[in-house]
């Protein structure tokens, strides 16, 4: 990957706690996984932003060798990787997601 977009990639992660990597934005998800993501981080009521992929194929690519994960979206919390949907379906599920949500948040 251009060092460019790892650089870009780094510094859109760092401009918040919550960032997800996604088709579309939050207002406009533009496929089921990425609509996913968004209406769980929105039944939280957590702050969070969003990188339309759609929208720069050098970021598109450049996310799935960041992470080493082949699939959109992709959630970080403060700057860690932490899945796409089905992961995060799965923490909302188990609570898990609420708890690191709170400790993210709260420091």
């Amino acid at each position: 990957m251009a060092s460019n977009a790892d650089q870009r990639i780094k510094d859109l992660i760092g401009s918040s706690r919550i960032f997800v990597f996604m088709k579309g934005n939050k207002l406009m998800p533009q496929c089921g996984f990425s609509n996913n993501v968004v209406q769980i981080l929105n039944s939280l009521g957590v702050p969070f932003e969003t990188f339309d992929v759609l929208s720069d194929m050098e970021i598109r690519q450049g996310i799935k060798d960041f992470s080493n994960w082949p699939t959109i979206p992709q959630v970080y919390l403060d700057g860690e990787f932490i899945g796409g949907s089905d992961i995060l379906i799965e923490m909302y599920n188990s609570g898990e997601l609420r708890e690191k949500l709170n400790v993210v948040l709260a420091s």
